[in-house]
């Protein structure tokens, strides 16, 4: 069988709002997701939606105005004959959709395909799964597991440092802020390194803003402000006014190291040995809802069409780690989607990491040997947000144009993801 290659054509968002109470809670989300992929289309007139042949949506928490899988493409008017499929890989469900589609063009399946992510967060998560119940259940799975630690690659071909008995002894099942502080402890990171990374984001995506970066990848919407009461819970029978939303709404202008070394630590957040517990609101992402969407298409089709795509995609990847140190997943992954795309990091020219925490970015950007100065150019996830399902194919239609921007060739979307997983895409600029 011939493997066919697969081209990014473009593609597009929402702005990333706050979760449950910021400008997207009073808007269905399949409404926005619709508008988003109808704006992507269109603006994309040789690629008929005939000849788009399945819609993949990576969500996480399955809420019912997108549980219906027609829903957005048929909001968008697409085909009735036109396929979808959701997909849920935690953090990393857009991507996963993504590389989905792809495969299913490199085998010949079908020749154009859009992936999608869509999240609501502020409504959808949280509850159900207090600390003690997740303790109960990391005993019982290490129970059963008596191997748990047992290493299922050879560490020292991916990580630099050893991983400590006292984490690797430590529950199995953790809060994401726990495994981000298990990550700081090992790399030996200070609260002082990660505010100012955090605050450099900030300042880096409101710059990008100003330049106009963002405004060919963001869809503006229009939108019906939410109303809130005195306790900050919206009101659903009350109807705001109309508002355009088109600006990611947790970048916070003016950000600094020294005003978020106010904050102070994550309630619950503990070290296993008795250390500084350095993860805040402040280097760690909001919550948020949003919308992504990316059209791919066979690249034979491509030429076909008379089409200028973005990239090809040229390599993916997933892999895992120890859950208790979950955010150097993409260490693993990166590794495997370099060598499935036959490059070695040193040929990365631009970096789109997910910035889950600044303790999970720094060391995977250490472990990789890639330079911090190509990574993130235009800000990350700790300002633009990260609506869970919907940010992986934001990740990879961001590092795409901005190797057009910037005339480099090769660059590197990656993200880790719950229970000890990362996921990575290699893509590369076409002339």
């Amino acid at each position: 069988m011939e493997i066919r290659n697969v081209v990014l054509v473009d593609g597009a968002r929402s702005a990333f709002a706050r979760g449950g109470r910021g400008k997207l809670t009073a808007t269905r989300l399949d409404e926005v997701g619709a508008t988003v992929l109808r704006a992507l289309l269109d603006r994309n007139p040789k690629v008929p939606d005939t000849l788009i042949a399945d819609v993949g949506i990576g969500n996480v928490a399955g809420r019912s105005e997108f549980s219906y899988l027609g829903n957005v493409q048929r909001i968008a008017g697409l085909p009735l004959e036109v396929c979808s499929f959701h997909s849920n890989r935690q953090c990393g469900s857009s991507m996963e959709t993504l590389h989905r589609i792809a495969m299913a063009i490199m085998i010949g399946q079908i020749d154009c395909g859009v992936a999608m992510g869509i999240e609501r967060m502020g409504r959808a998560l949280g509850g159900g799964a207090g600390e003690t119940r997740i303790t109960k259940m990391s005993e019982k799975i290490t129970q059963l597991n008596s191997v748990q630690r047992a290493a299922a690659f050879d560490h020292d071909d991916y990580f630099s440092v050893p991983f400590p008995d006292y984490i690797l002894n430590s529950p199995w099942l953790q809060s994401m802020v726990q495994t981000a502080q298990n990550v700081a402890e090992v790399y030996g990171l200070s609260r002082a390194e990660l505010d100012e990374y955090a605050a450099e984001s900030h300042t880096r995506t409101d710059a990008a803003y100003a330049k106009g970066v963002y405004k060919d990848e963001v869809i503006p919407l229009e939108v019906e402000e939410p109303v809130f009461d005195d306790d900050k819970n919206w009101v659903e029978d009350e109807r705001g006014p109309t508002l355009t939303f088109d600006r990611d709404e947790c970048v916070r202008a003016g950000t600094t190291a020294e005003k978020l070394a106010s904050l102070p630590a994550i309630r619950g957040t503990k070290s296993w040995a008795d250390k500084e517990v350095v993860i805040t609101a402040g280097n760690a992402c909001p919550t948020n809802d949003g919308v992504s969407a990316a059209l791919l298409i066979a690249e034979e089709k491509a030429i076909e069409l008379g089409l200028e795509p973005l990239a090809r995609i040229s390599g993916f990847a997933v892999g895992g780690v120890k859950p208790q140190l979950m955010g150097l997943g993409p260490v693993v992954s990166s590794k495997k989607a370099f060598a499935h795309a036959g490059i070695s990091p040193e040929q990365i020219d631009r970096v789109e990491f997910n910035e889950a925490f600044s303790a999970q970015v720094l060391p995977s950007i250490r472990e990789l040997h890639i330079d911090r100065d190509k990574v993130n150019v235009n800000g990350g996830s700790l300002a633009i947000g990260h609506p869970l399902g919907a940010t992986g194919a934001r990740l990879v239609t961001t590092v795409a144009k901005e190797l057009r921007r910037s005339n480099t060739r090769y660059g590197l979307a990656t993200q880790c993801i719950g229970a000890g997983m990362g996921i990575s895409t290699v893509v590369e600029r076409l002339d």
